[in-house]
C-alpha cells in the first residue's frame, strides 16, 4: 500500500510578488499541498492584489508599521511566526522577502523555510545580485534555492540553475532570464519537499 503523504500547508513571503503566479500554478499540480497564505513586507505589492482576487488569504505585514506601533525587530519576527503557526503552516517560501529572519523565527520552522536568490551562491549574496555579477564581469551566474539560516543567503543549497551572461547584458535583461529559472527551481523544490525527498546533513542537501 502506498504511504499517505503528509499534507503541506504553504505560506509564501513576498516582496512585490513576481514569482507568485508560477508558485500557485505548480501548487495546483501537487495533490498533498495547499497554498494557504501570502504575506508581503513591501509598501505596495501586485502579488497581494493577485492573491486576493483568487480568494487566497493575503495581507501586508510591514516592519515599518510594526515599529510605528512600538514593536521591535525581534517582536516582529515572533508575531510573524505566530501568524504562520496559527494557520498550521509547515512550509515557507521566501520569494522577494528582503528581511533576514531571526533564529527565534527559524527555530519554530526547522528546515521548513526556503529562499530563492538570484545568484549562484555563495557568490553575490545580499541585494542587487544581478548588478554585482555584471559589475564583477563573470560570464555565468544563476539562481539558488536554499534552506534559510540566520545568515545572509548562507543556508544549505537545495537547487541551482546556471545562466550565461551575454556581451551586452543589462540588469533588466538578466533579471528576465533569471525569473524563468527561479520559477523552475522554486516549483521543483516545493514538489521535492512535498514528496519527502529532501534530506539535510550539515551543509549538504540530498535528493532521495
Amino acid at each position: 500500500m502506498r504511504k499517505r503523504q503528509k499534507k503541506i500547508r504553504l505560506a509564501v513571503l513576498i516582496g512585490r510578488g513576481g514569482r507568485l503566479s508560477a508558485i500557485c500554478r505548480c501548487c495546483k499540480k501537487i495533490e498533498n499541498l495547499d497554498l494557504i497564505l501570502v504575506v508581503s513586507h513591501k509598501r505596495e505589492s501586485l502579488g497581494i492584489d493577485w492573491a486576493q482576487k483568487r480568494k487566497i488569504e493575503s495581507f501586508y505585514f510591514r516592519l515599518s508599521d510594526w515599529k510605528k506601533q512600538g514593536g521591535d525587530r525581534e517582536g516582529y519576527d515572533l508575531e510573524l511566526a505566530r501568524i504562520l503557526k496559527k494557520r498550521k503552516i509547515n512550509l515557507i517560501i521566501m520569494a522577494g522577502w528582503d528581511l533576514i529572519v531571526s533564529v527565534g523565527f527559524l527555530n519554530q520552522f526547522p528546515n521548513k523555510v526556503m529562499n530563492i536568490h538570484p545568484s549562484l551562491l555563495p557568490s553575490f549574496p545580499g541585494i542587487d545580485s544581478e548588478k554585482q555579477a555584471l559589475d564583477y564581469g563573470v560570464k555565468y551566474t544563476g539562481c539558488t534555492l536554499h534552506f534559510v539560516d540566520s545568515g545572509t543567503d548562507t543556508g544549505a543549497i537545495i537547487l541551482q540553475r546556471i545562466i550565461e551572461i551575454t556581451e551586452n547584458e543589462t540588469v533588466e535583461s538578466l533579471q528576465k532570464k533569471m525569473h524563468k529559472k527561479e520559477e523552475e527551481i522554486i516549483c521543483k523544490g516545493i514538489k521535492l519537499f512535498s514528496q519527502g525527498r529532501l534530506r539535510i546533513k550539515g551543509r549538504k542537501v540530498s535528493i532521495l
